[in-house]
């Protein structure tokens, strides 16, 4: 039996879930969507993503027809009629259906789809060997603009910057700020470390602040590794002793190549090392159980 999608309240076979073309999420990228991992039987930290879905739909006045608790019901429903433990989880809200004029108020009813499948953002061999990016001429929308903690269906700005790695042959793209800041890549939140300490940018600059980004601080802390978020520039990208990503689809991966320059001595780095060991063991034992009886079995 193949993998069947949660479309408005039915269940339909992957093959069949269509929406309308006068859907405004096709047309005008309007609505949010959230990534989300389960492993092990466990959904890693669902309500930070409903918390942050519900919260981009508020933003965007978009009105979900789904109570939080009815939606994290119909997520878990989705994955045990799959029989799914470990998959990843797309929980998306259009606007729903309209006419070809921009006005959501002829919009009636929004369009909530729950879709389950694998997903492999990076080979799986540059999680040993360590990944290679470019930094974008693609700069990110400014947050006065388009507020990025907004996970808007308009991720154009991001395609473009992974052309731009595609083009260049490499794993991925660093986005910079309208000031040259460094923000994020195409799909992940980054991270450096210099003399042992990690930075990352904070959300002010205008990133999106990925849920895997908060595991990652709280485990850093957790292991005693000083954390902090900064304002950088490229200069101390390419100067750091490590670098590596973040994101629910990437996870945790190793940087050892940007523009060109090695990273440290161009191999993974020890603490990135730490941290990507210590995330794949937390991912397996937390979370939200799917099925009842486990979740039992975890409450006795």
């Amino acid at each position: 039996m193949g993998l069947v999608t949660y479309v408005n309240g039915a269940f339909v076979p992957k093959e069949e879930a269509v929406v309308s073309v006068f859907d405004h999420g096709l047309l005008y990228g309007d609505g949010v969507f959230e990534g989300i991992r389960a492993y092990n039987g466990r959904v890693f930290r669902l309500e930070e993503h409903l918390e942050r879905l519900y919260d981009s739909a508020r933003t965007i006045m978009l009105e979900i027809p789904l109570t939080r608790d009815e939606m994290r019901e119909a997520i878990l429903e989705t994955l045990r009629r799959n029989g799914l433990r470990d998959t990843y989880i797309r929980p998306l809200v259009s606007r729903g259906v309209g006419d070809l004029g921009l006005d959501p108020r002829k919009c009636a009813r929004a369009s909530v789809i729950i879709i389950v499948d694998s997903i492999q953002l990076y080979p799986t061999d540059a999680y040993l060997k360590g990944l290679r990016t470019i930094t974008a001429t693609t700069r990110k929308v400014r947050p006065d603009m388009l507020n990025p903690r907004v996970k808007s269906l308009n991720y154009l700005n991001n395609i473009l910057a992974r052309i731009e790695a595609n083009q260049a042959g490499v794993d991925e793209a660093i986005m910079l700020s309208g000031d040259g800041y460094v923000c994020e890549c195409s799909a992940d939140n980054i991270f450096v470390v210099h003399d042992g300490q990690i930075w990352t940018p904070p959300p002010y600059l205008g990133i999106l602040a990925g849920v895997t980004r908060g595991a990652v601080l709280d485990l850093a802390r957790d292991l005693e590794i000083p954390a902090v978020e900064r304002v950088f520039t490229l200069h101390d990208v390419y100067a750091a002793d490590e670098c590596f990503l973040t994101g629910t689809g990437a996870e945790v991966g190793p940087v050892v190549e940007v523009d060109g320059r090695a990273i440290g001595d161009g191999r993974p780095g020890p603490i990135t090392g730490r941290l990507m060991e210590t995330f794949h063991t937390l991912v397996r034992r937390q979370g939200t159980p799917i099925f009842p009886a486990e979740a039992r079995v975890g409450q006795a």
